[in-house]
This record gives structure tokens, sequence and C-alpha cells, in this order.
């Protein structure tokens, strides 16, 4: 915050030298108010931001001819701002008007016409709307391909931005080939502790952490932490990344003290660099809520949600997806807690913002319609449950490959209900198609997988097959000793299940 500080206050004494000896147009004080702008976006104080570019850009309006490169540029930094406000309909207008004027102004192949396809890209990717994003981001590569040299920082840059779209769209082995790619360029032209290594190497952890390769994302992620450690200052915001995803990685192993550390150090440097509105400071929040959360430290949990919340309704609009992400996990918690009526009361919250902006078969709306059967089946209401898991599977039935892990949860959540119900040979049936797809396409070590046998082999034990429950209790022990610590409970628990089941 030290150095932004510092670069504020030089370009503001600029500034006001500039405003008392030249005209109030001058092409000068565009300059000014646009390099104060990117400080203040720099800063995450975005209204400021956004206040000096608008004073930029009307500046450049009144003194240039309308399809002025610097138009452009000012319509490019607005358009950046409103992307990190996460103000994406209205970031995307202002980068179109900024490809507008580039496209009659420049050359086919000019370098600031891949810059506005990659940042449309970018947004759309936001957006979810990844066939979108990935034609402007494989313009942008055409362009960089065109008139850069094969190794080229800008190459890389293309290959990471299409491989997180991939990663989005959960193709992973997609993600992975291009993310290797711009590793490949970092490697050859960067030196070992360069930052944008550290980003190839940040994203490719990213990839195996969705495929469920924890030990091989930790090491990726390490290595950019490590980079980053040696070649940035402390309080960086790079670091900040770094931090929570290896405490993401940690805590899809269920090591949750460690996950606890890793975003407690994140949230440290937020606290020292950011305003305590920022919306990153949001995400922290809610990271290390959802830790006190599975931890059953539920009144922590419940704190640092709302503080996320807080942060998040002051600056989002009311119906921001973002905010029914928090209300479903407030929501979460007073399921938790035994308080079924505020769950149901915040999931519906959740459910209310996603039927309003989402298309009726957006995989969010399955995710709140799964939820509100949770609380329905710990209430006891078994058809109302049965009825919401049944409106989420059928989302996801017409918008998922067969073997989609999601459909897996849903499978898992009816078969909890039937179970629960007393009707064991409906509940095999739905967690042996849970089992079936985590099988097929989970790593042998996932949790998820455990998670599975651990669900057979509760039913069979109700079903009085012991033989059939200590097979998958030992498959589910299995993976649970070789990824979660010594003294996990879950450890504890299907130890103690196997001893009883041995001696039925």
């Amino acid at each position: 915050m030290g150095e932004y500080s510092q670069a504020l206050l030089s370009y503001e004494k600029a500034l006001e030298i500039q405003k008392k000896t030249l005209s109030a147009n001058h092409p000068d004080l565009a300059t000014s108010y646009s390099n104060i702008g990117s400080v203040y976006d720099e800063m995450g104080e975005y209204s400021q931001a956004l206040s000096s570019h608008e004073k930029a850009l009307e500046i450049d309006q009144k003194t240039l001819p309308p399809n002025h490169p610097d138009l452009a540029t000012s319509y490019n930094n607005i358009g950046l701002v409103y992307e990190h406000m996460v103000e994406y309909s209205k970031a995307l207008s202002y980068h179109e008007k900024a490809l507008e004027i580039r496209e009659k102004t420049l050359s086919s192949n000019h370098p600031s016409l891949a810059t506005s396809y990659n940042n449309i890209g970018l947004v759309y990717d936001e957006m979810e709307e990844y066939s979108e994003a990935l034609s402007y981001h494989e313009k942008a590569l055409e362009i960089r391909k065109n008139t850069l040299p094969p190794n080229h920082p800008a190459l890389a840059t293309s290959y990471n931005n299409i491989g997180r779209v991939y990663e989005h769209m959960r193709e992973y082995s997609k993600a992975l080939s291009f993310y290797e790619k711009a590793l490949e360029i970092d490697q050859k032209t960067l030196s070992s502790n360069h930052p944008d290594l550290a980003t190839s190497y940040n994203n490719i952890g990213s990839v195996y952490k969705h495929k469920g390769e924890y030990s091989q994302a930790l090491s990726y992620y390490e290595k950019a932490l490590e980079i980053r450690e040696k070649s940035l200052p402390p309080n960086h915001p790079s670091l900040v990344t770094s931090y929570s995803n290896i405490g993401g990685v940690y805590k899809h192993m269920g090591e949750y003290s460690k996950a606890l550390s890793y975003h407690e150090k994140a949230l440290e440097i937020q606290q020292k660099t950011l305003s305590s509105n920022h919306l990153d400071m949001a995400i922290s929040y809610n990271n290390i809520g959802w830790l006190y959360e599975h931890m059953r430290e539920y009144s922590k949990a419940l704190s640092l949600y709302e503080k996320a919340l807080e942060i998040e309704q002051q600056t989002l609009s009311s119906d921001h997806a973002d905010l029914a992400t928090l209300y479903n996990n407030i929501g979460s918690v007073y399921k938790h807690m035994g308080e079924h009526s505020k769950a149901l009361s915040y999931h519906e919250k959740a459910l209310d913002i996603r039927q309003k902006t989402l298309s009726s078969d957006h995989a969010d709306l399955a995710t709140s319609y799964n939820n509100i059967g949770s609380v329905y089946k710990h209430m006891g209401e078994y058809s109302k449950a049965l009825s919401y898991h049944e409106k989420a599977l059928e989302i996801q039935q017409k918008t998922l490959s067969s073997n989609h892990p999601d459909l897996a949860t849903s499978y898992n959540n009816i078969g909890s209900v039937y179970k629960h119900k007393g009707e064991y040979s409906q509940a095999l049936s739905y967690y042996e198609k849970a089992l079936e797809i985590r099988e097929k396409t989970l790593s042998s070590n996932h949790l998820d997988l455990a998670n599975s046998y651990n669900n057979c082999a509760d039913l069979y034990c109700g079903m009085k097959d012991h033989s059939k429950a200590l097979s998958y209790f030992e498959r589910a022990v299995d993976i649970y000793q070789r990824v979660l610590p010594a003294v996990h409970p879950d450890i504890k628990t299907v130890k103690n299940n196997i001893d009883i089941a041995k001696k039925l």
C-alpha cells in the first residue's frame, strides 16, 4: 500500500501543477487523471479509479477525433475497472468501444487489437460465456502468432488465458496442454525466479487440484510460492494468491489446520494492503469461514461469512451471483447448527437470485435445489427433499456428460434420502450410480471416492450384509489413510465401523 500511496502522491502533485499552468482540457491533464485512476484501480479503490478515468475520458472526448487511439485507451481503462468491480456487462461495453476504434484505425495484426480481444475474452470468461471467451482469446493468439517470435511472453499470456477458459469448462486435459505451452515459453525466456513463471506453475497446479490430484497440485503451487517469496515484496497480491491456493488444496485434502494457516497468511496481507470493504477481503473471509464450518466451529464460521456478506452487500448489486454463494454458505452453517428454518431462509434467498439471473438449466440452480433438498432431509421432510434433489438431477442430466462428478453428487443425495426413508434397494441403486461415476472419473485417492465407498458400506450394514459392508469400509479407510491426517475423525469412525462389521 505504501508504494501505491507514494505513486498517488507524485501523480497528484503533477496534476496540481498542470491545473495551474495548463488549459482545462489539455491532453497532459487527461494523462495525469489516467495515471491516478490506474493507481486507485491497483489499490482496489474502484469508485475513485472510475472517477479519475472518466475525467480523462471527458477531456479526450472534447479534444480528440472520435477514432483517436487515446480514446480507445480511456475506454479500455474504464472497462478494466468495471471488470474488477465485477460489473461485467459495463466492462464489456467499454472494451467493445475500445475495440471498435482499434478495428477502424489499426492494421488487422496490430498488438493493441490483440489486447482488446484479450480483454473481451477475459470478461466473457468471467461471465461464463466460454465459447465467446475462447473465440476472442483465439483471435488475440492468432495476431500474436503472426507478429511475434515463437517464444514471446505475450504468446504465453494467450496460452494461459485459453487454458483458463478450458479449465473453467472442466476440459482439464486441454487446459493442461495450453498451460504447459505457456510454461515452456516462460522456462526458455525468463529467469528462474520471474513472477510470470510462478503464474504458469500456479495455473498448472489449479488443474491438478480440480482433477483431485492434490500432491501434484501442491507441488506446482509451492513452486509458484517459492518464486514469489523470493522475487516480490512481502505484501504483494500474488503472495495472497499463492497462500490462498495452497490453503485450498489442504482444504480438499481435509487438512483444515494447515489450510487455515495459509488462508490466514493471505488475509493478513490483505488487511495491510486493501481497504476494509475490498471484495478480495470478502473472498478470504469466505474461505476461512468455510474451514471453520467444516471444523465444526459454527459460530466462527457464521461470523466470517457475515463479514464477507457485509462487504458484498455494500459493493455488489442485490442480485449478484456472489451474494447467492454467501447466502448459500450461511444457510449451510445454520443447517449444521440444526436451525433449519434459518437455513431454509438463506438457501431460498440464494435460489431467488439464481432464478432471476440465470438460465433455467444453470449449474448453480442445481446447487441451490440440492442445498434446499438437504435441509428438508435433515428436517425429516423426505418427499420435499426428494423433489428438490430430483430438480437438481434433471438440470444436470440435461447439461452435463453422463460421467460428470456433479451427477454423482446428486445421485448420492437422492440415495441418502431413500436410505433415511428405509428404502435400501432404491438407496443402493443411486449410491452405486454415484460410485460408478466416481470410479471412472476421479483419481484413486480422491476423497469423494472414499465417501462413496463409505456410503455403500453404511447401507450394506443397514441391510445386514456385513461382508460387503466390510469390503467397502476397507476401501474407504484405505483412501482416508492415504489422504487425510492420521488423527482425522473420519479415519477413526470408519475403523470403528470395520471393527463392528468384523464381529457381526
